[in-house]
């Protein structure tokens, strides 16, 4: 194997792992948000609140839901690519063969490239969303309690 074959290789890994890792925060951060938005509807229901604390609150429920969408978007499997098993399940075994032989790891890597560099997109405005939907959370709550007292 060339040099040029081990850093193609060492290239399509990284792009792989970065893939996974992202699949594996968004995990993380989609079960966060649940739990943000369970825990808030759930606290938000049994207090009297004021009409600032009520925008806020709902301002900040509406982000984190537009946070849960992005997340599960970048989740959603892309079928159409032309890179992986995308690309085998389109392909009789002969056909499989040839490509194999003449497959071209500098194409995989920058079609899987793509995809990753769109998750991460998705996931860097879902943290956005859930950042200032948290904080529109604790100025509800903040506006809750001063109103309460």
């Amino acid at each position: 194997m060339s040099a040029t074959d081990r850093n193609l290789s060492a290239a399509l890994a990284e792009v792989k792992a970065e893939i996974a890792r992202t699949d594996t925060k968004t995990a993380l951060l989609l079960a966060f948000v649940g739990a943000v938005l369970a825990g808030a509807w759930t606290v938000a229901r049994d207090l009297p609140l004021t009409v600032p604390a009520a925008v806020a609150g709902g301002l900040g429920l509406a982000l984190l839901v537009g946070a849960a969408g992005l997340l599960l978007w970048s989740v959603r499997p892309n079928l159409r690519g032309r890179h992986g098993f995308p690309l085998w399940a389109t392909l009789t075994a002969e056909e499989i063969g040839a490509a194999a032989g003449g497959r071209d790891l500098a194409a995989d890597i920058a079609g899987l490239s793509r995809l990753a560099v769109a998750k991460f997109t998705c996931l860097r405005r879902a943290v956005d969303l859930t950042l200032t939907g948290g904080a529109l959370l604790v100025l509800a709550a903040l506006l809750a309690v001063g109103g309460a007292l």
